[in-house]
């Protein structure tokens, strides 16, 4: 739930995306899939409005510029490679070329807790983590349990979400404070992991 406003989507050429994307495979994996070492999450299976506008936040200085946001500095000069709206569009639409990836669960957490705190979200971000485009809300489902509760930690302390010109990250600023505990943020980020979600009805 980030940016300064909508997003409206540039046709992509996959074929240019995908030479575009290989500075990017560095870190996130030949297939999107993540690298917990590199801290670079999946990037496969996100939802192409939510990538574009996280490209454009960090290439605007939106997102990563955040003294205590050290991974997301790393992001920012990697954004800054995609000079034009067009270059965004072209590897966006190479990363939603591929295949959903199954991530590992490395995250010890309650998850009828989880569950249960997971409530509160679910009318933004859904049952099953699919993410909702009309209320600004991405995918959480088939994302390292581990990124969600770095993100989930930096909402809450403000190294995300805090930019004046971060609208939807400060929607989702108020929303993490629920998550009291690091015990109730480990919880929901299991609980997550649990989730399957591949269609575009829903499923476990």
């Amino acid at each position: 739930m980030l940016g300064a406003g909508p997003v409206v989507l540039a046709d992509g050429d996959v074929a240019k995306g995908k030479i575009l994307y290989q500075i990017c495979a560095a870190c996130h994996g030949a297939n999107g899939e993540g690298t917990a070492a590199l801290n670079a999450p999946a990037n496969a299976g996100q939802d192409p409005w939510y990538m574009t506008r996280q490209l454009k936040n960090f290439r605007a200085g939106i997102r990563g510029a955040h003294p205590d946001d050290t991974f997301g500095a790393q992001m920012r000069p990697m954004a800054m490679v995609l000079t034009g709206d067009q270059d965004i569009a072209d590897v966006v639409a190479y990363i939603s070329s591929l295949d959903m990836p199954t991530v590992p669960r490395t995250i010890d957490g309650d998850i009828e807790l989880g569950r249960q705190a997971y409530e509160t979200c679910i009318p933004c971000h859904g049952e099953f983590g699919q993410g909702a485009q009309a209320l600004d809300a991405p995918r959480l489902s088939n994302q390292h349990d581990w990124y969600i509760v770095r993100q989930i930690g930096n909402f809450k302390a403000g190294i995300r979400g805090s930019h004046q010109n971060d609208v939807y990250g400060a929607q989702m600023r108020i929303m993490a404070q629920m998550l009291e505990s690091d015990e109730r943020v480990r919880a929901v980020a299991a609980y997550i992991a649990s989730l399957n979600y591949q269609g575009e009805l829903g499923g476990q």
